[in-house]
Parts: C-alpha cells; structure tokens; sequence
C-alpha cells in the first residue's frame, strides 16, 4: 500500500507539472503580437529596385506588385543581419516567411537576394540570368517588400526582395 500511495503521488505530481490544455496554449498564442511595420521609409535604391522589377512584370504580361512596409521591414532586418555577419544569404528565411504568413495571412512567400551591384538593373539583370530567381520574379505573387542597403565599411550593396501572396 505504501508503494501504491508513493506512486501515486508522482503521478499527480508529474501531472501538475506538465499538463498544458488548448486554452494554456492558446492563450499564449493570443499574448504574441508583432508589430506590424506601417511606416517603412524608401530609399531611392528601393524605389528604383520595386520599379524595374514591375516594369519587367508589365513588360511580360504580369500585373504589377504592390508594396508593403512590413515585408520591407523583414527585408531590411535580414539586410541588417546579413551586413552584420558579412555574410550573405538566406538565413533564417523560414522565419520570415512564417512571421508574414502569421502576422499578415499571406499564402505564400519567396524571396531573392544580391550581393555588390551597383544599381537595381544591375541587381534585376542577375536575377533574371538565374532560372530560380526568375521564377520568383515572375511568380504568381500579388506583393512584395524591398530592402537595399549599403555596408558602411565596404560600400557594397545588400539587396533583399521578398515577394508575397494572398
């Protein structure tokens, strides 16, 4: 009887410290809520970048891309990381694409990076020499967001473009 009793009592206690129902779950969920960017600044390398890639888009038959400030914002967060970690690639590009499809409902998510061009036709023109980065360019995507940034100490570029769709 005595074992009986001292098992049972780290089953309850085993219980109590690891039982989490949907409501627990959930109401963790409902505490997490990104800020959502509405005030993203263009700089003239992104405008210019956005241009050339809806021109391309119109010059093929495709609509155009709208912009929108948060994905801009991921972009120039992985901009900043990338220049950081003087490395460049497509780090942590799940998590992105997760934070946008979460926050903002999006469907789906690609993105293109370049590295040292000197302008956005430059930057369009490698792209569209890549059959994978083409592909994104001319998805079936409704957005996008835009990030080019300068490393201070080499002056080379960083260029994020992530494309989204509802």
């Amino acid at each position: 009887m005595k074992i009986f009793r001292r098992s049972y009592l780290f089953v309850i206690l085993g219980l109590l410290f690891c039982c989490c129902d949907s409501e627990d779950a959930n109401h963790e969920d409902a505490n997490y809520k990104e800020e959502i960017s509405h005030e993203f600044v263009y700089n003239n390398d992104e405008i210019q970048t956005m241009k050339v890639i809806n021109d391309y888009r119109i010059s093929i038959g495709l609509k155009p891309l709208n912009k929108i400030d948060h994905v801009s914002e991921k972009a120039s967060e992985h901009n900043n990381d990338m220049i950081l970690k003087d490395n460049v690639g497509h780090e942590d590009f799940v998590n992105r694409s997760e934070s946008i499809i979460k926050v903002l409902g999006a469907k789906n998510v690609a993105e293109n990076i370049a590295y040292n061009y000197r302008s956005a036709e430059g930057a369009l023109n490698s792209w569209l020499q890549s059959p994978s980065h083409r592909a994104i360019i001319e998805g079936d995507f409704t957005d996008f967001g835009i990030s080019v940034m300068e490393n201070p100490a080499n002056g080379k570029k960083y260029y994020t473009n992530i494309f989204v769709k509802f």
